[in-house]
């Protein structure tokens, strides 16, 4: 039987992480595939229309195979007009000194996963990858009749099972010391990579993806010896030239140490883990996601704008000290080589 490699036509082990929120532009996720890797673009966020239109753009700059990745559809409870007030009211300071009217949630509604996938589905990218979450089996069966691979999401073992028993054709594992957003929807272990890669590899019959403070060549081997079919690598390609990281994020980067980073639910309201700065340690009641990303949506384009690392979502994993600047072939070589 092909190997994943094998099945995706790669020449390297290696899969961008699905960085949503402007990382994984189609320029990034196209030299990723170029240079022998699998890109991935993250679309959690995007319209229909913008997938169609992004995952046109990556097959106009490359002939290799790619990923998008979504969101898995999950229920929102709205938060209690007391909550609003109390989220709202830690924020004050940060917009007042970015010279911000006071925030105000507006009526939230998460992007329609159904109409998602029929832009993906339209796209036929190689990989539909998912996070937060399982997809009902006529989602993944629409996506295995297009001949879609699909790769969920998990952060222990327990959630690696349900995937399989779903049909998925790989898992990705993530590992605690990962950057950006934990991708689970139960009892998150925060385990070491790899230990979790070992144990999962062990334990189910379906492809492991192993992520979570991946940096170096020495790193991707020790996933790919415990087990993992493909390594997934997020935070090593923050600073690539083709990446859509902001200048006050690649300055952050630049100058980030070990023990840096922080699991925060500051920005959006979901975990994650990033650089350590004014909100991460100024929040204390954050809403829930989505509410949370609405919330301080203004106060981190401004930070862009102005070029104030303080109060952007700086999602990096515990690796963050060992990336480095250059293009993303360059990156993906230094990874494997």
């Amino acid at each position: 039987m092909p190997t994943l490699t094998q099945r995706l036509g790669l020449r390297l082990p290696i899969v961008l992480a699905p960085m949503a929120g402007g990382i994984s532009i189609p320029e990034l996720v196209s030299a990723v595939s170029t240079a022998g890797g699998l890109g991935s673009l993250g679309a959690a966020y995007l319209t229909p229309a913008q997938i169609t239109e992004m995952g046109a753009a990556v097959r106009r700059l490359t002939q290799g195979p790619f990923a998008v990745n979504l969101f898995a559809p999950q229920p929102n409870v709205p938060p209690t007009a007391s909550e609003v007030a109390r989220a709202t009211a830690e924020l004050v300071p940060f917009h007042a000194d970015l010279g911000l009217p006071t925030p105000t949630l507006t009526a939230q509604a998460d992007p329609d996963f159904g109409l998602q996938l029929e832009a993906v589905l339209e796209v036929c990218p190689a990989v539909l990858s998912f996070t937060f979450g399982r997809l009902e089996a006529r989602h993944l069966e629409a996506l295995k009749s297009s001949g879609i691979l699909t790769i969920g999401t998990a952060t222990g073992l327990e959630e690696a099972r349900q995937l399989e028993t779903d049909g998925v054709d790989a898992i990705v594992v993530q590992g605690g010391a990962a950057g950006g957003h934990r991708g689970g929807w139960s009892e998150d272990e925060l385990a070491d990579t790899l230990a979790l890669t070992r144990a999962t590899a062990q334990s189910i019959g379906v492809p492991v993806i192993a992520a979570g403070g991946l940096m170096t060549a020495a790193d991707v081997r020790a996933v790919l010896d415990a087990g993992a079919s493909l390594a997934q690598c997020g935070t090593a390609f923050l600073r690539a030239t083709e990446a859509g990281t902001s200048a006050p994020y690649r300055a952050a980067l630049a100058a980030a140490k070990t023990g840096d980073t922080v699991l925060t639910r500051a920005f959006s309201g979901r975990t994650a883990r990033g650089l350590r700065n004014a909100v991460t340690e100024g929040i204390q009641q954050p809403l829930p996601y989505p509410f949370q990303n609405a919330l301080t949506r203004s106060m981190r384009a401004a930070g862009v704008k102005t070029g104030r690392a303080d109060v952007l979502s700086l999602w990096a994993g515990e690796g963050v000290a060992h990336g480095r600047a250059g293009t993303a072939a360059e990156i993906l070589e230094s990874l494997w080589n």
